[in-house]
């Protein structure tokens, strides 16, 4: 039955005309696009987790653009934000599979993929994710407009309409990323307190813990909430408590692959490392999996009802309005056309015809299904790493089927799994970002070129972040352990090798189909279960911040939405801040001087240090800090 045609009118009717795709609204968004993208690559390799940059990147804009600037359009800040959310998207995708190269090649089983390959994988991928969307924008945004709620869209389009706001607010943000940023550098770059605490029980052999005290983890587990940062604390203390403790007790002198030493002589990194990291990896592959099945009856309904509204040409009286017209068709033909022959021809990377085929196939499909998921269930719940290890697994056992073994082989499936990793991340995003787009009344062709923007931008940035967090770091280690990443390349090698640890992995696959059971949703026990509980202990102390705030008595309910906003806004300042200087000091760990690099000379902790018990207290009043800018700010 064909829907009544919505009588929704924008915040911006579509016969006025203000500034939008402007100069200004261009450079701000490309600026907040490189920062939201190297700070979440930054934060996704670390803890396996990105945040939505739309609501900062509303705010910063409004902040700039209304308070110093002078300006009022909501059209233009609305475009920084379409820009410079692309950025986290593409960062997402990005980070999922490509440090899996590096890590091959610091094994010794490939070369470092170069700058320009990495740059056009990411810029590829996150235009066939565009070109996807963009024809199902009429039929999920506009004809499904009350119907698909897109929870993130919506709320970037009510900050933006309560753009009065925007000045505080804005302040907010940039408080979280400069109390962040000066934290940070303090505790890795001047190394006045460690930001790891870390204590290994003598009499509980094999347990440990600690906590990484650092802001973007308490931001995260902020914005995530008590139950979620509860999950992954319990992965960690299962991990930590009786895994590990189970190990050291039953291994005694033993020898077990795929360590080389004797289990009793293992300390708890090197349990972690050898043993759980496998165990977490079967984990959180399996509760990829079953987010993915449960989501199939939803997927398959989605595919088909998208297939359906592309053939529905009813809506296209829209386009002759300004906030009806979309990117041409032959564009996006055009867009699609370049992006398949840079993947095909360009001669550092290597596929061909058939892997093209393969994208076209899965790129498609994913796109469609994420276009629709992210409009129900919202962009933090979208499946994308079971979309991604489904690609893989697929493409890996066709590749090696068709003799496309060893390196070359595993190196084709990963970069066909990145673009497809990739195209879901930004179809999500841009249908988040149109949405937005229709509520306030901005014209949806110009977004799109705004994306396209985003794109290119934060490719090119995300590939020289990669590059310089392998030289300062490497991924894989406690710096940068790159989960999602760890997981895709242990995936890939164990069916083209075979040379797995598999008894670990069934048990975390096992593990995770239990949890499941207990209807507790596996993926963030799972993640907890792979990462250092370290990592997870300074979520749980963020997500209990927000507890804090959820148990609070407020005067009204407007008062507690507000205290919740105000903490999610500075949490999201805070990672940007921490990402950004965790990126400026990786650039120091290179940067020679004399026999030294500039991070040694700035390091004071030889001479002096505050101490674990020091980074514990200064923790406690960044916490503190949270809540001055939440709960106990005062209304002016």
């Amino acid at each position: 039955m064909e829907r009544p045609k919505s009588s929704f009118k924008p915040y911006v009717p579509a016969d006025r005309i203000m500034p939008e795709f402007t100069g200004t609204s261009i450079v701000l968004g490309i600026i907040l696009a490189v920062i939201f993208g190297g700070a979440n690559a930054y934060l996704g390799l670390r803890v396996g987790l990105t945040v939505s940059a739309s609501i900062p990147a509303a705010v910063i804009s409004m902040g700039i653009i209304r308070m110093v600037m002078k300006k009022e359009s909501i059209l233009e800040n609305n475009m920084v934000q379409t820009i410079g959310s692309a950025g986290e998207s593409l960062a997402a995708g990005a980070i999922f599979t490509l440090p899996a190269l590096f890590m091959w090649a610091e094994e010794g089983a490939g070369t470092v993929p170069g700058y320009l390959t990495v740059a056009l994988v990411c810029i590829c991928g996150g235009i066939l994710g565009i070109c996807f969307m963009v024809p199902l924008r009429n039929a999920l945004i506009v004809k499904e407009h009350g119907v698909l709620p897109y929870p993130e869209g919506t709320a970037c389009a009510e900050v933006l309409v309560a753009g009065e706001k925007g000045g505080s607010t804005a302040g907010t943000v940039f408080a979280g990323l400069g109390i962040a940023a000066l934290y940070k550098f303090i505790a890795d770059g001047v190394k006045l307190f460690p930001s790891e605490v870390d204590i290994a029980f003598r009499r509980f052999g094999g347990s440990g813990v600690g906590i990484d005290a650092l802001p973007a983890l308490a931001g995260v587990g902020f914005i995530v909430g008590p139950t979620i940062a509860a999950y992954m604390f319990s992965g960690g203390v299962i991990a930590w408590f009786m895994l590990m403790p189970l190990i050291h007790t039953f291994g005694g002198d033993m020898v077990m692959f795929p360590s080389s030493d004797p289990i009793s002589s293992m300390d708890t990194w090197a349990l972690w490392g050898s043993y759980i990291r496998y165990i977490g990896a079967g984990a959180v592959a399996t509760a990829g999996m079953i987010s993915l099945v449960k989501s199939l009856p939803l997927i398959v309904r989605t595919f088909s009802e998208n297939i359906k509204s592309l053939r529905d040409k009813s809506g296209a009286a829209d386009s002759l309005e300004r906030t009806g017209k979309d990117i041409s068709f032959k564009w996006i033909i055009v867009m699609l056309v370049i992006a398949l022959a840079i993947l095909i021809f360009w001669p550092t990377i290597p596929m061909g015809a058939g892997s093209a085929a393969l994208i076209l196939v899965f790129g498609f499909f994913f796109a469609t299904v994420s276009s629709r998921m992210v409009g129900i269930v919202g962009s933090s719940n979208n499946p994308v790493s079971g979309m991604a290890i489904a690609t893989l697994l697929f493409s890996t056992i066709v590749l090696k089927a068709t003799g496309n073994t060893g390196t070359a082989g595993m190196v084709t499936a990963i970069l066909i799994g990145t673009v497809i990793c990739i195209i879901a991340a930004m179809a999500g995003d841009t249908s988040q970002d149109l949405k937005t787009g229709y509520i306030v009344g901005a014209t949806p062709y110009r977004q799109q070129i705004g994306e396209v923007i985003g794109v290119v931008a934060s490719g090119l940035s995300i590939a020289g972040v990669l590059y310089l967090l392998n030289q300062a770091w490497g991924f894989g280690g406690t710096e940068l352990p790159a989960p999602q990443a760890m997981l895709m390349k242990m995936v890939i090698e164990g069916v083209m090798e075979a040379n797995l640890p598999w008894g670990l992995v069934f048990v975390g696959a096992f593990f995770a189909i239990a949890v499941e059971a207990l209807r507790v949703p596996a993926m963030p026990v799972a993640i907890g279960l792979y990462l250092p509980i370290h990592l997870t202990a300074g979520i749980m102390v963020g997500g209990l911040a927000r507890l804090f705030i959820d148990k609070k008595k407020f005067r009204s309910e407007e008062e507690r939405d507000t205290a919740i906003s105000s903490g999610v806004i500075y949490s999201s300042g805070m990672i940007a801040g921490e990402g950004l200087v965790g990126i400026l000091l990786a650039a120091l760990a290179i940067i020679p001087v004399g026999t030294k690099t500039l991070g040694e000379v700035i390091d004071v902790s030889g001479s002096f240090s505050l101490g674990q018990a020091g980074s514990l207290v200064v923790f406690a009043l960044l916490i503190v800090s949270i809540l001055m800018f939440s709960a106990w700010k005062k209304k002016k």
